[in-house]
């Protein structure tokens, strides 16, 4: 007989169920109850009933399980020196969209070696998660397969829909249904109306991960949220296109973007670093023993001591 199902499948892997892992892998009360108290105040940040300033900061992607823990306890101890000016939630990105070709993150390929280990990705990352909400961390990741937030949307107290996705149905579809706030990005493009299309369509008071960092975008990207009849409230990403992925451009942009909310632009809610150990990035070869600690395989990352500095600066400031 013909075959016309799976033509260009080579293998099917079968994932455990949702329920089975979050058996295998429990959430605790006391992990409910954080992230429950996480998503509210960062709710009250976007909506402008707290006033401080929110930073979602840490590596592009988390690749390195050691590294990462490592990451976090610095930051649990620095989110608690700026507790009371900013809410730090950690940048817990699993998941990476490729233009082209490249890892896609720590779910699909957990072993870095293309053998696309789902079941260990997933627990992986639930575990991972745990780890950062037992130091006192909230949590955040962009959700890029809609199946992925039925194993870990449980742990996550902030989500960010990409810039590679803020136009699709179905993203916009899943976010409506999360649990915890969401961040639409711009496109790549640079464009804010799709991400302002998006956040219509998800029928939800938030905010999305701003435009151009620079005083005349924002005004622009808030003149046309509260021209579609949404709260004129912008993250602001100080990484990716905004600094041209130079991490040496990063805390210019940072410092331009606390700034403004210094200045009065109270519609600035937040911003987003990505911060890791060691600066700058390098490229996954075939020797896994080569690979810097602490060091991103993705995009470029500020090192920790800049993060420290401009964190501290930051709530000097705000």
């Amino acid at each position: 007989m013909t075959r016309v199902s799976d033509v260009h499948v080579i293998t099917n892997t079968a994932l455990p169920s949702p329920r089975e892992m979050l058996a295998e892998i429990p959430r605790g009360d006391a992990h409910a109850a954080f992230v429950s108290a996480a998503r509210a105040a960062i709710a009250r940040i976007i909506s402008g009933s707290d006033p401080r300033f929110l930073l979602i900061a840490g590596p592009c992607s988390i690749h390195d399980l050691e590294g990462g823990r490592e990451y976090a306890e610095r930051l649990a101890n620095l989110a608690a020196e700026v507790r009371d000016r900013i809410l730090v939630v950690m940048r817990v990105y699993f998941e990476k969209p490729r233009t082209t070709l490249g890892w896609k993150g720590l779910i699909m390929d957990p072993h870095l070696d293309g053998t696309n280990d789902i079941p260990a990705g997933m627990r992986l990352a639930r575990t991972f998660l745990r780890d950062v909400l037992d130091l006192g961390v909230p949590t955040a990741t962009e959700m890029l397969d809609p199946i992925t937030p039925q194993y870990i949307a449980d742990l996550t107290c902030w989500t960010a829909i990409g810039a590679r996705t803020t136009e699709s149905q179905t993203h916009r579809q899943m976010a409506s249904g999360l649990s915890m706030p969401v961040g639409f990005k711009n496109t790549t493009s640079g464009a804010v109306t799709p991400a302002i299309n998006a956040i219509k369509a998800a029928v939800q008071r938030q905010t999305f991960l701003g435009p151009n960092h620079t005083a005349a975008s924002v005004g622009i990207a808030l003149g046309a949220l509260e021209k579609a009849g949404l709260p004129p409230n912008l993250m602001v990403d100080a990484s990716h296109a905004n600094c041209a992925k130079d991490c040496e451009r990063m805390p210019a942009a940072f410092r331009e973007i606390v700034a403004q909310r210094a200045a009065g632009a109270r519609g600035i809610i937040g911003a987003m670093l990505e911060s890791n150990l060691v600066a700058g990035a390098q490229s996954l070869g075939n020797d896994r023993g080569a690979l810097v600690y602490g060091q991103s395989i993705t995009d470029q990352c500020i090192d920790w001591a800049t993060t420290e500095t401009l964190v501290r600066e930051a709530a000097m400031m705000v």
